[in-house]
């Protein structure tokens, strides 16, 4: 019977506090695997090296150079996909936590 009277703070604690949590927790295995798939931090790791593995004499300063200017290409297309993720991530949970509010607004004006 006392359960019924501790059900709004209940539901209060798990939309303000339990999900938003794991909410960012499942984005934060998204991100995970968006660093993966798009191998963002190995281009950061590799960036002085040639693209292809070219080490032919009078090649490696070639290769080095071309490899550093695809590679800021491909840095600069995944980092704009991430913030893109991340805005979105935002976006999302920002909306999780005002829709509680937005409803009870909505229905009184």
């Amino acid at each position: 019977m006392s359960y019924y009277f501790l059900l709004p703070v209940t539901f209060l604690r798990f939309w303000f506090i339990e999900a938003p949590v794991s909410l960012i927790g499942f984005f934060g295995s998204v991100n995970s695997a968006f660093d993966r798939l798009f191998s963002l931090t190995l281009l950061f790791k590799t960036f002085f090296k040639p693209w292809k593995n070219e080490y032919r004499q009078g090649l490696v300063g070639f290769s080095i150079g071309m490899g550093m200017l695809i590679k800021s290409c491909v840095i600069l297309v995944d980092l704009t996909l991430f913030f893109l993720l991340l805005f979105g991530e935002l976006i999302t949970v920002l909306l999780f936590i005002f829709l509680p509010i937005a409803t009870v607004y909505f229905l009184f004006y």
